[in-house]
Order: C-alpha cells, then sequence, then structure tokens
C-alpha cells in the first residue's frame, strides 16, 4: 500500500523538495541547488538521485510511494509537458513526468509551479475547506493559480492563471516584463507599488516618510500603518487597480476565495482594507461573496501542492 509521496518545487536557484504522508503531512524537507548549465540537463536527473537518497534513508522502497509532484517554472500543460520551456533554468519543452519515470517508476504529475503553490494553499493552506479559489501571489510579479471544483486549470498551453498580464491601463508608457504596457503587475506588484510610490512623489512636495530613504512596497505599507498620507494615497491606487483587476477575475470564475502571498502580503489584513472596496465597486453581484485570505505555507507552498497533484 502507498505510504508517501513526494513534493518538488523546481526554482531558479534552488529546487526544494518534501516527504509527505498519505494523508498530506510534511515528514521531511530538504534542498538542492539548480544546476542551470548545458539547458538545465541535470536537473531531473539530480532530482531523482536525491529523492532515491531519501528513500534509502528512509526504507522507502518504490513500492511505498504513490507518486512525485513536480512543479516547474514555466507553462505546464495537463499531459505534464512543459510547453514553451522555462527560459530561467535552461529548459526546452519536454514530458516531465516521462523524463523522471525514466528513473523513479512511480507516477508522476507536473504542473507550472504558480498552480501547484495554488494547489497547495488550497489543499493545506490558507485556502483549505475551499474548493474554487484564485491565489494571486503579488512578489515581483503578480503570478496567479485558478483552481474551479478541486481541480487546476491549467489552460490550452499551460499558460492559465497569467492574471497579472491583464491589461489595465491604456496610456502607459512604460513596457512590462512581458513587453505590453498597462499590465496589472505595474500596478499591484512589489515592483509596480514602489513604481507607484515614485510617480506620486514626483508629483509635488507635499511631506511624506516615503521621501526618507529607498521606496518599496514595504516602506509604502508601514507608512499606511503609521498614517502616512502620501502612502495611503499609493495604497489606495494600487488597491483600485488590484481590486478592479480581481472583480473581472471573480465575474468570470465566480471563485470561492481569493488566497493572497507573495513579499506584498507581509503588509497583513490591512491590504484587504484597500483591495476590497474597489473590488465590490467593480464585480458583478452574484460573484461578490468571494473572500479574502492570507495564505500561510510560505514558501512550502510549491511542494504541499506538487504532493497535493498525487495525494489529493
Amino acid at each position: 500500500m502507498s505510504k508517501y509521496a513526494f513534493g518538488v518545487d523546481v526554482g531558479g536557484t534552488s529546487v526544494k523538495m518534501g516527504l509527505f504522508g498519505e494523508e498530506g503531512v510534511l515528514l521531511d524537507k530538504w534542498e538542492i541547488p539548480t544546476r542551470k548549465e548545458n539547458k538545465g540537463a541535470a536537473i531531473i536527473g539530480e532530482i531523482a538521485q536525491s529523492l532515491k537518497e531519501k528513500m534509502a534513508e528512509r526504507g522507502i522502497e518504490e513500492s511505498d510511494l504513490a507518486g512525485i509532484g513536480i512543479g516547474a517554472p514555466g507553462p505546464v500543460d495537463n499531459d505534464g509537458v512543459l510547453v514553451n520551456g522555462a527560459v530561467n533554468i535552461g529548459w526546452e519543452p519536454f514530458n516531465i513526468p516521462e523524463a523522471m519515470r525514466a528513473y523513479i517508476n512511480v507516477p508522476v504529475k507536473a504542473a507550472n509551479d504558480a498552480n501547484a503553490a495554488a494547489y497547495g494553499e488550497m489543499w493545506q493552506g490558507g485556502g483549505k475547506g475551499f474548493s474554487s479559489i484564485v491565489a494571486v501571489t503579488l512578489g515581483t510579479g503578480v503570478g496567479g493559480g485558478i483552481i474551479i471544483n478541486g481541480e487546476l486549470l491549467a489552460g490550452a498551453t499551460g499558460a492559465g492563471g497569467e492574471i497579472g498580464h491583464m491589461h489595465m491601463v491604456d496610456d502607459e508608457t512604460e513596457s512590462c516584463n512581458c513587453g505590453n504596457k498597462g499590465c496589472m503587475e505595474q500596478y499591484a506588484s512589489a515592483t509596480g507599488i514602489a513604481r507607484l510610490a515614485r510617480r506620486r512623489l514626483e508629483k509635488d512636495n507635499e511631506p511624506s516618510v516615503l521621501r526618507e530613504g529607498k521606496v518599496s512596497a514595504k516602506t509604502v505599507f508601514d507608512g499606511v500603518k503609521a498614517g502616512d498620507k502620501v502612502a495611503i494615497e499609493v495604497a489606495q491606487e494600487f488597491g483600485e487597480y488590484l481590486g478592479k483587476g480581481l472583480a473581472m477575475i471573480a465575474s468570470v470564475l465566480n471563485p470561492e476565495a481569493f488566497i493572497i502571498s507573495g513579499g506584498v502580503s507581509k503588509a497583513g489584513e490591512i491590504l484587504f482594507s484597500f483591495i476590497e472596496p474597489p473590488f465590490h465597486k467593480y464585480v458583478f453581484s452574484h460573484c461578490g461573496n468571494a473572500k479574502f485570505v492570507l495564505a500561510t505555507l510560505g514558501n512550502d507552498a510549491g511542494i504541499y501542492g506538487a504532493a497535493g497533484l498525487i495525494l489529493r
């Protein structure tokens, strides 16, 4: 009888791995460096070697494994194919489960890393108890993961959930990392919030704590908590963009909850006071009951979600 599953989260710097019991309990976690040379040719083999070493250490046979779940940094279709490759680690398109099964012959499933993290939050994190969620990662960019009725929505080419690249502003002059202009992540990510703050500070000479050092999303929300007028204005602008974007998403997907993670989420529930008013202003009324919840798994969300692909 299968007792265990491995969850693997492949990142640009390291590969995080976790051993899970059949009830979804994290029994052990560790990581290895991501070797990106030669187009990442060694990565799958090194993951397999590390998993085999853990199996030997724990006395686990292949017959004890329910399987291996893998989150990868790129679009992954429903068959586990990395559709367009993963530029940041050098991978070209390939079938991830097939490659892993050449080393360890157990069931293998793969998903985009943001989708896997979303699945982890639904399964064992802030989204536990919900079956239809949109996970929103507010970091350097804005990432998303969509789960409807317990199923990941990968999309036709594995690119479902790229909510950060919804178009929000027509007259934006700066380009997003994707090449377009006016994407939501230009205003709602950590870097986007800092951009909004710098633009606000250039408008006039209003006194603000934001003028005292390097501007960041953290300094903005620290300023909000201190009652700084300019910081509050920046947070309101951020909330207007993100709240409107999430209202559009809700009106299409009708999720039970939005799970907010990433560096910006460290500001805490004060974020919701800026997101929820515009959300309720713009959302289709029958989709407006979605709850806003902070993620709880942190950097472990990816390994939880990858294992959940197997165990749940």
